[in-house]
Order: C-alpha cells, then sequence, then structure tokens
C-alpha cells in the first residue's frame, strides 16, 4: 500500500517539499527523544565537540556559548551508528515508505545526522541547497527532517522556497570560499516568500535536494530538534565526497541493488568536505 497520495506526490514535485504526519510511529518517536535527551546530558561534562566518527571529525558539536548550565548540543553525526532507535527511523518508518513512493522503488542511504536548537539558542542555517553539499549523477535525492520535538513558528521551524528546486543551483562559493550559503541577494529574495515547516513531534518534512532553504535562532523556550536523513535513488551515485562519511552509506531501504547508474545534465561547483563536525563552522565565514 502506498505510503502517499497521488496528491501528496503531485504536490512534492511542484513544490518541493511535503510535510507528512506520523512519520514514525509512538514507541519509535519516544526512543528517539529518550536517546537525544541522553546526549545531552552527556554534553554537560563537555567543553568542545567529541567523539569519533568513520573519518575522525567529532560526533558531536556544541554551539558557542555551550556549558554545563546551558548546554548547546547542536549537532550529531552519524546517530544511527550509536542508536538503534535512529537506525529503526531511517530504515523502517512511515518516512522511509514516503520517500520511497517520491523516488523509488529502488532508495538507498547517504548520510544522516541531527540538527537541534536548544532553547533561546544561537544557532541558524543560511540559506543553501542540499545538492551543492551533495551532488549526485542525478537529483532523485531527498532529505527527511522528522520533526523529534514539536516544531512551532517560534523554535526555528524550517524555512523552504516552494518550486525553487526547479531553478538554478546556486554557488555556495563566494570570493574563493565555500560559505555553505547562497549569495546575500539570493537569500533575501528567498526570505521575503519563504513558507515555515511546522508540525508536531513525529511529522516529517520531505525535501527536494535542490529546493532553497534556510532557518533562524529558536526564540521559544522549547527545543527544536531535527533528525535528518538524506536518501537518493538507488541509481545516482555521489560525485562528491560524503560530508559524513558512515559505514551505511549505499545502504539499500527499499527495493534492491542494480548496479546501475542514471544521469543528468547541469553544472555546479564541487562543495569543500568540512573540516570540523558541521558545516556550521563554514557557514560562520559568510558575513551576509
Amino acid at each position: 500500500m502506498a505510503a502517499l497520495t497521488d496528491a501528496q506526490k503531485k504536490f512534492f514535485w511542484e513544490n518541493g517539499y511535503l510535510v507528512v504526519g506520523d512519520a514514525v510511529d509512538a514507541g519509535q518517536l519516544s526512543a528517539l527523544q529518550a536517546d537525544f535527551a541522553k546526549w545531552v546530558e552527556e554534553s554537560r561534562y563537555h567543553n568542545q565537540a567529541y567523539g569519533d566518527t568513520l573519518d575522525g571529525r567529532p560526533r558531536f558539536d556544541l554551539e558557542p556559548g555551550h556549558s554545563a548550565d546551558r548546554p548547546g548540543l547542536r549537532r550529531v553525526n552519524a546517530p544511527i551508528e550509536v542508536s538503534d532507535a535512529y537506525f529503526e527511523a531511517m530504515s523502517n518508518s512511515r518516512m522511509t515508505d514516503c520517500v520511497a513512493d517520491l523516488i523509488g522503488p529502488n532508495v538507498k542511504l547517504h548520510h544522516t545526522k541531527i540538527n537541534s536548537k536548544l532553547p533561546r539558542g544561537n544557532t541558524q542555517v543560511k540559506w543553501h541547497q542540499d545538492f551543492p553539499f551533495t551532488p549526485h549523477s542525478n537529483d532523485d535525492v531527498v532529505t527527511a527532517l522528522l520533526m523529534v520535538d514539536e516544531v512551532t513558528e517560534n523554535n526555528g521551524p524550517l524555512e523552504v522556497l516552494p518550486g525553487s528546486h526547479r531553478g538554478d543551483i546556486h554557488g555556495l562559493w563566494h570570493d574563493g570560499v565555500f560559505t555553505g550559503a547562497v549569495s546575500d541577494d539570493v537569500a533575501e529574495s528567498s526570505q521575503a516568500r519563504a513558507v515555515t515547516c511546522t508540525g508536531p513531534a513525529g511529522t516529517a518534512c520531505l525535501m527536494h535536494t535542490r529546493l532553497l532553504h534556510g532557518s533562524a535562532s529558536n526564540r521559544s523556550d522549547a527545543p527544536r530538534t531535527l533528525f535528518i536523513c538524506v536518501y537518493s535513488a538507488e541509481d545516482a551515485v555521489a560525485y562528491a565526497a560524503n560530508p559524513m562519511p558512515t559505514r551505511y552509506e549505499g545502504f539499500v531501504v527499499r527495493g534492491e541493488r542494480t548496479g546501475a547508474v542514471r544521469s543528468v545534465a547541469y553544472e555546479m561547483q564541487l562543495p569543500q568536505k568540512p573540516t570540523t563536525a558541521s558545516f556550521f563552522d563554514q557557514q560562520a565565514r559568510h558575513s551576509g
């Protein structure tokens, strides 16, 4: 049985995003929340990014101003490697089925991460498209953003520019520096027409890899945590190093492995792989 209706699929391909409720079941959601709460508590005992990932960069990233009294755990890299709950949600949930309805039948994983904005935190995400970070031979690539907490208008929700996935691929290099953000004029134009994506915990926003998006800081007293899974069609081959290498890269979550490759025409500059725990440091270079 299809996870998405024909109307939902049409909305996604016309607008470049789709918000879907109940993307995981109640038990899965509770387990995700419990594991993240545990990681926040552990972060109180650290004063800099910590933990190890496949390529030696830290697994847990802390925002400036983090302290034991006011923890600022803003990123967990490849949480599926250290949490059965996150692996299960990535591989065996309604969210996975929804992605397969869009780019299946054969779907594989690229990478996963958690982006969190704790209450009154300073973390924001400047406007960008995901595709210039993770170029593939074709753009049947979907970023699934699962709301581990309720996402409201005030706690730093995802903001998207509907239909922008059918437009230009915008550069993230400026004056020879890979900033991870689009130019100021593109950002301002996008912000003026932005739509926010909100919903109760357990909701997922499915986003086309070429969709322009960003998010403001958390102005509320409630946390905003997103579990982010990047999936591709099985015949989409990555052109650049994975920004968050994982032993599960290429794991087929739906369908089968064919060994085929499908290409579409486009041009872009290749990305610069982060040398620190996350792309937040790359975006911090962009003063606009």
